[in-house]
């Protein structure tokens, strides 16, 4: 896909407005008026929230609608590899990236209507998704938070079809403060009075509180996981419960225990939101659902030709502390059904906690090697991001780039040995970098 339009017209407004998060409504709603509000003009909302697990849910939800016949937009962020990726525009068969003459052309439109007034480049590109949504047919979409909640620039949606905040746990608290019930103040924003409210799997009990307190101050039909629905796995099966009944499914194709209790999310979501799903397309969706760089096995590409031959090789892009935890849990289950050696390669910024990440992998990782996370001006020294694990337990070394560290292993293992399994992690950043090199980007 050629993205150099796009691109050039990203470029250009990172040169006027500045990189990062200021969060505030009133910028973008003032941009939006001058649009004509296309936010009022979209149809039905889902909106998701949450520390970990908000793009898995917005897959899930995806795959269960179209698996339905409906059309649906889908807006993610961030992007790994192309600015294309947080547009999904519905068609007949599933959404597509947007193209890039149709992107280039609603950025500088907006940018255009934004007339230099001091903005950021997310609050424009998060508008760019409202006029991208409004002005093309589509039965519902699909909307992830960027950051937060409260004060995030998708919240200008005024009456959601359905809110849902999936795990709270600790992240950008430097934005968001340093307690979980902070943060849940914060990711219970999007809940609108009225507008029902989904409730993902909570790690702790506090961010459960704010969020259940908050929807039911604001009379909003409530649905909590563990509650009203839930999940497991039975006989190889996924088997999802709630009032209405039980659902016989397979198990989601993303790996690890913890999508079941996303998948139950979604499920309960398209319920909420009122889009009755059929079991024969929720059946679907276990199997279709796609998240790129979050557990996803390369198979095949650049970098998987530098690795060990037949190694295992898996790519996640979480990099907090509540995602190495479900990430480790992946892997032991991995390494349950298929006994290899783990190893690790790490790159990580420096607005996260490296030792918490690190401290999910005690036990389980037999070395780490730590790179540069080389499309971040934040990237953590790899020599600081090894010292981080080593006090976390773990064997580490600094290296160059993930593909030096994949040819020391190659280099260094004998052919009688049973090929490694290789987690590369920590860092969204680095997910993209490694799709790119490995020519694997989203599609």
């Amino acid at each position: 896909m050629t993205t150099l339009s796009a691109d050039r017209e990203i470029e250009h407004l990172m040169t006027l407005h500045p990189k990062g998060f200021d969060l505030s409504l009133e910028r973008v709603s003032r941009l939006l008026e001058k649009l004509g509000n296309p936010q009022d003009l979209m149809p039905p909302v889902i909106h998701i929230a949450g520390t970990n697990g908000k793009g898995s849910c917005a897959a899930f939800c995806r795959a269960i609608l179209e698996a339905q016949g409906l059309l649906v937009h889908t807006h993610t962020s961030p992007h790994l590899v192309n600015w294309h990726e947080r547009y999904r525009l519905a068609a007949d068969g599933g959404g597509r990236l947007v193209d890039d003459a149709t992107l280039a052309e609603a950025i500088a439109r907006v940018a255009r209507a934004n007339d230099g007034q001091q903005i950021t480049v997310f609050e424009i590109l998060t508008a760019v998704g409202f006029v991208l949504f409004a002005e093309h047919p589509a039965d519902v979409v699909v909307m992830e938070v960027g950051l937060g909640g409260r004060f995030d620039a998708t919240n200008v949606v005024a009456r959601p079809a359905a809110s849902v905040i999936m795990p709270v746990s600790l992240d950008h608290e430097a934005y968001l403060g340093d307690r979980v019930e902070l943060i849940a103040v914060e990711k219970a924003g999007i809940i609108k009075p009225g507008c029902p409210v989904v409730i993902g799997s909570q790690p702790y009990e506090s961010a459960l509180d704010v969020l259940v307190d908050t929807a039911t101050r604001l009379g909003c039909p409530t649905y909590v996981y563990g509650q009203d629905f839930l999940a497991f796995e039975e006989h190889g099966r996924m088997v999802y419960q709630d009032q209405g009944g039980l659902m016989d499914l397979p198990l989601p194709r993303l790996p690890g225990r913890h999508q079941i209790a996303n998948a139950a999310a979604a499920i309960a979501t398209v319920k909420a939101a009122g889009f009755e799903p059929r079991e024969h397309a929720v059946d679907r969706a276990m199997v279709t659902a796609v998240w790129p760089g979050r557990m996803q096995k390369l198979p095949h590409g650049r970098l998987v030709e530098l690795a060990p031959p037949g190694a295992d090789i898996w790519l996640d892009g979480g990099h907090n502390p509540g995602a190495g935890v479900v990430i480790a849990e992946a892997l032991a289950e991995l390494e349950h059904r298929d006994p290899r050696p783990l190893f690790l390669i790490a790159g990580m910024i420096n607005t996260k906690d490296q030792g918490g990440y690190f401290n999910a992998f005690n036990g389980l990782v037999k070395h780490v090697y730590t790179v540069p996370v080389d499309f971040s001006d934040a990237s953590v020294g790899n020599d600081e991001l090894a010292a981080r694990a080593e006090a976390a337990g773990l064997s580490a070394e600094p290296v160059s780039s993930v593909a030096s560290a994949l040819m020391l292993l190659r280099d260094t293992w004998q052919d009688a040995e049973v090929p490694p399994r290789i987690l590369i992690g920590g860092s969204l950043y680095l997910a993209g970098a490694v799709l790119a090199e490995n020519g694997t980007p989203p599609t």
